[in-house]
């Protein structure tokens, strides 16, 4: 019987699936998809709508009972890995796009389904899913400053063109502010906890859809920039190995417990790709390899989820 937990557990091969579906579709069919660009929008307004309400918004001040490891999660993702991803993004191409689309996916930490890897990694759930919205709201917060001190005042304020705004606001604000308000709208009732799980069933198949119909609609661009999904998958290797050792010595000097040094493990290599994935796919047209950097590191992220899963629990963080 299918069960949501073996769902996520084996996303990373759905969504490689889905891309490979895309990949083929847009070859045999690429003047008959057009349609797929414009259901993209709503698809992924409803996937992020989905995956806010399994963000515990209503719930901030769980996150402060515990302020050691929220003090290490907030230093870790907000000023660590910031620097981390400056020095990485050096070694890329110069090109604009493809740096870009590298900030913006690794400077924003996962809110959603690092809770479930913690959960199977051995982690402190609770702590995860009480850092979760201080995470959310810090990352929406910090992007746009992160931004304009990497790239400068000027490619910044052309970012902010109708396009982004309108995105950024339509995608992400708006279905975050939903999200809060079902969430307190089912504490109040009578069917507390059945619609959310409902929706916590959406995530997986959705986000499977929106690769599938990116991957059929560029598959021209993918196509084309094999030689940049080389240099694009050392970096997040990268990432991925840095971002774990850098939560071993954070749990270290915060002489945090194992539990939560595997929540922190978890949430400095996780990142939110697909909540910033209307941004990239908002620029202009010129930008189009931004979109595919975003979309290839959530693929890399969840196979590298896999060795998380024996690496974390079983080397950098084991029992005592």
């Amino acid at each position: 019987m299918l069960t949501r937990l073996s769902l996520e557990k084996y996303q990373a091969y759905i969504y490689l699936a889905a891309i490979s579906c895309g990949l083929i579709v847009g070859t045999v069919f690429s003047d008959n998809i057009g349609f797929l660009e414009t259901l993209l929008w709503p698809i992924l307004g409803t996937l992020l709508y989905a995956t806010f309400t399994q963000v515990p918004l209503a719930n901030l001040r769980e996150a402060f009972t515990d302020s050691r490891f929220l003090l290490a999660a907030v230093v870790g993702n907000f000023v660590v890995l910031p620097v981390v991803v400056r020095g990485l993004v050096a070694i890329l191409p110069d090109e604009d796009q493809v740096r870009l689309g590298v900030m913006l996916v690794l400077l924003v930490p996962c809110t959603d389904w690092f809770i479930t890897f913690t959960h199977l990694g051995g982690g402190d759930t609770k702590r995860a899913i009480a850092f979760s919205p201080v995470s959310l709201l810090l990352q929406i917060l910090l992007l746009p400053l992160y931004l304009w001190v990497f790239l400068g005042e000027g490619f910044t304020v052309a970012l902010a063109r109708g396009e982004m705004l309108n995105a950024f606001i339509g995608l992400i604000l708006l279905p975050l502010l939903i999200a809060f308000l079902t969430q307190k709208w089912i504490q109040k009732g009578k069917y507390r906890g059945n619609l959310l799980n409902r929706l916590a069933w959406l995530p997986v198949p959705l986000l499977a859809v929106v690769v599938f119909s990116i991957a059929a609609t560029q598959v021209h661009i993918v196509m084309g920039s094999i030689w940049l999904l080389s240099h694009l998958l050392l970096v997040y290797l990268a990432f991925l190995i840095i971002a774990a050792f850098i939560a071993r010595v954070l749990a270290n000097f915060f002489n945090l417990p194992v539990s939560q040094g595997r929540v922190l493990a978890f949430s400095l290599g996780t990142r939110n790709s697909f909540v910033v994935l209307p941004i990239a796919l908002a620029l202009p047209p010129s930008f189009d390899l931004a979109v595919v950097a975003v979309v290839f590191q959530s693929l890399v992220e969840l196979f590298g989820m896999v060795a998380y899963l024996w690496w974390v629990p079983k080397r950098l963080f084991p029992e005592l």
